[in-house]
């Protein structure tokens, strides 16, 4: 299908940004036949999914997202075939959580083997998990789109909300007996970087359990770098541009185009735009907030690291903090602006599935805590302290670290607004109205602006949905091109 383009355009539509959103809204619009060019501030593309030597050299660490629960949950990755396109690993453990005593709960890929991991929590697990597992592609339809929109599932959708209600209050407790199955689900929970317990929270928890069931979280061969890789690459070879240190801070920077779609917070986009935004609508814009932060630490190790229990050797992914009631307490002293004593530590070791990621013998440990928003405290001690409570001699094994603060993230990209990673608050209000109530919140009241950042539905993750639902509603109201392109590979 081809463009209607006039001859007053230089180009059809531009998208300033280059990360995962901002390229599959490009490779979308592409796709439609459209003359595409991208701006990236950066030198590299990728935003948060690039992948860069940050300790020593030989070792290829992901500067953000590392393990990829939506890689294959994706209803844009999907279409877009992206595990035809690039080398997935699925770990057998999609994720694990050390308890003490050299303890841990695991999340293996099949459900029956963690049921029977769960002991006499199991059935209770099971009942909890397997109806979602069971449709897990109805759950990833409901969850990766909109709210607003009517489900095209409703029982899968009515299953899940009630689960989510119930895991988000109190009655969460009756469910088990003993602290292994809620500790498990504490610690996918918190990715949300709410307090806990939540509704918010607890749907994180059970869409990304539902993921690491049904089809597992991969770690990509290469990196993070490999899907915005493979995304640059479908766009180019559909004539679309991407030009790289392009810093853009006013749309009068841009050419003449006819659709502009923006990977940028809420509060960039009001500056970019200055006066093309009504008053009505920036007063709204200013009312989106963001939550807390995180504080990211890499390491180059001499080895694997030694875990007490060695079935977390497995892990692509790992939840550190103790029990369910802990990371509670963790998440609420981050949510009250504290540092907590005992924090959260989210870690993945692509380079057990990868060897690609670090000289022989070597290995690479990504790792995040939360953090109070703006922080500017080096948590690479606190970090490394917590992996040594679960892993004794881990601190012999460094040869390097990588520190950044929720300060340092900011200013690495704008997008992390007070070093948010999730582009703006993940509670249940803010999925709903992201960044305002609407039926078509990626576009704005502007002619031809587009909002196409995770800070529009469906939210944080690496997922492509945000750009790609931005570049239909763009593809509708600016071209009149009311069918979705083929994004399938093309042999």
């Amino acid at each position: 299908m081809m463009s209607n383009t006039t001859s007053t355009t230089d180009v059809d539509a531009i998208v300033v940004g280059a990360g995962p959103n901002g390229l599959a809204a490009a490779v979308t619009l592409a796709r439609a036949g459209l003359a595409v060019r991208v701006y990236e501030k950066a030198a590299t593309i990728g935003g948060g999914s690039r992948t860069a030597e940050l300790t020593l050299p030989g070792f290829r660490h992901d500067v953000c997202s590392a393990v990829h629960p939506l890689a294959l949950a994706s209803g844009f990755f999907r279409q877009f075939e992206l595990e035809k396109r690039i080398e997935l690993v699925v770990p057998e453990l999609s994720f694990g959580h050390p308890l003490y005593g050299g303890r841990a709960a695991l999340a293996w890929k099949d459900l029956d083997r963690t049921v029977d991991g769960l002991g006499r929590d199991g059935g209770a697990y099971r009942d909890l998990m397997a109806p979602l597992v069971e449709h897990a592609d109805r759950v990833a339809q409901f969850t990766g789109s909109s709210l607003l929109q009517v489900p095209r599932h409703p029982l899968t959708a009515a299953a899940f909300g009630l689960r989510a209600l119930e895991q988000g209050s109190k009655l969460r407790a009756l469910r088990f007996e003993n602290e292994d199955a809620p500790s498990l689900l504490a610690g996918v929970g918190a990715h949300s970087i709410r307090p806990m317990p939540s509704v918010a929270a607890s749907a994180a928890a059970l869409s990304l359990t539902t993921y690491a069931h049904a089809r597992g979280w991969p770690v990509p061969v290469g990196g993070s770098q490999a899907i915005v890789d493979a995304l640059a690459d479908d766009l180019r070879a559909h004539g679309g541009t991407i030009v790289t240190d392009a810093e853009i801070t006013s749309l009068d920077e841009l050419p003449r185009t006819r659709a502009v779609l923006l990977d940028v917070s809420p509060r960039s986009l009001i500056r970019m735009a200055g006066d093309r935004l009504p008053a009505g609508y920036v007063r709204r814009l200013k009312r989106f907030r963001h939550g807390g932060a995180v504080a990211k630490v890499d390491f180059a190790l001499s080895g694997p690291v030694p875990w007490s229990n060695s079935d977390l050797a497995g892990a692509g992914t790992l939840h550190l903090g103790g029990t369910a009631v802990e990371i509670a307490r963790a998440e609420h002293d981050v949510s009250t602006g504290k540092h907590s004593s005992n924090p959260y530590v989210l870690v993945a070791q692509p380079s057990g599935l990868d060897p690609t990621r670090a000289p022989e013998g070597k290995h690479v440990l990504w790792a995040y805590t939360h953090v109070p928003a703006g922080s500017t405290l080096d948590q690479a001690e606190a970090v490394t302290r917590q992996i040594e409570r679960f892993a004794p001699g881990f601190r012999d094994r460094i040869l390097a670290t990588s520190s950044s603060s929720a300060a340092d993230l900011e200013r690495e990209n704008p997008n992390y607004v007070g070093g948010d990673i999730a582009g703006g608050a993940a509670s249940f209000s803010q999925l709903l109205a992201r960044p305002v109530l609407s039926t078509d919140p990626w576009r704005t009241p502007a002619a031809g602006i587009y909002l196409c950042s995770a800070s529009t539905p469906p939210g944080p993750g690496v997922h492509g949905l945000a750009g790609y639902y931005a570049a239909r509603s763009a593809l509708r109201h600016e071209f009149d091109i009311t069918a979705a392109p083929s994004l399938r590979l093309e042999r």
